[in-house]
């Protein structure tokens, strides 16, 4: 497990705290910590951090922008830098490819589709020689 370099507590002074019957009061002076550093390791099963990422990831995208942002890169196999560019000129936005890359991948259309050729292309077929 990689611990931190910011981090006052271990695993092993938290599962101190888990286990001791002294008031947070003592236990912060006895480690060297804060107070509110104590409280939360008190109520936690587990001596792991937990992560740090949001876990309601709120898209930047309207649904409207979703459909614009699908048919062209579906319909004219844009990739996401013409996409901003497509999107910024024309709506006036001000999209990233941070805002139009995870919106593509929600979409199931992340990678471009090939542009279907006008050219029937037909197998090469061997010349027989007599």
């Amino acid at each position: 497990m990689k611990i931190s370099q910011h981090v006052n507590t271990t695993p092993k002074t938290r599962a101190y705290i888990q286990s001791s019957d002294k008031s947070a009061k003592v236990l912060a002076e006895e480690l060297g910590v804060n107070v509110d550093t104590i409280y939360p390791w008190r109520k936690r099963d587990s001596t792991h951090d937990l992560s740090h990422t949001p876990h309601n990831l709120n898209p930047s995208t309207t649904p409207e922008q979703e459909v614009l942002i699908a048919g062209l890169r579906t319909d004219l196999a844009l990739s996401i830098d013409d996409i901003i560019e497509v999107m910024n000129r024309c709506l006036n936005l001000t999209l990233s490819s941070s805002s139009v890359g995870p919106c593509l991948r929600r979409l199931g259309v992340s990678k471009p589709a090939k542009p279907k050729s006008e050219h029937q292309t037909q197998p090469f077929e061997a010349t027989k020689f007599a």
